[in-house]
């Protein structure tokens, strides 16, 4: 009964975690703004942690040293990432991502 269970909780966990990735997915694919972008970015990597600690439970500990591994990427990503989004900001006073051309001559 206790496998079974621990199942269950593992399956249900993941499960969201492909929801949330997939909702994070389709906010980079659909929408322009560079906001919102970003924060579907760090939705994918809390999926992939919440996936990291639901193998946790039944392969070992692993996971969830991943875990750190990946918390720390998004913190620096975090930190990068709205460093650029604030830098473009001032030099195009937008964040829709169509009028980003700072890369063409």
């Amino acid at each position: 009964m206790d496998t079974i269970r621990q199942m269950d909780i593992t399956t249900m966990s993941l499960a969201l975690a492909g929801i949330l990735f997939t909702i994070g997915v389709a906010g980079v694919v659909i929408r322009r703004n560079a906001i919102i972008a970003f924060l579907c970015i760090e939705l994918m990597l809390n999926a992939v942690n919440l996936a990291f600690v639901a193998f946790s439970r039944s392969v070992g500990i692993d996971g969830q040293v991943f875990v750190f591994f990946v918390m720390t990427v998004a913190a620096a990503e975090a930190a990068v990432g709205l460093a650029l989004i604030i830098a473009i900001f001032r030099h195009v006073e937008s964040v829709d991502m169509k009028n980003f051309n700072l890369l063409r001559w």
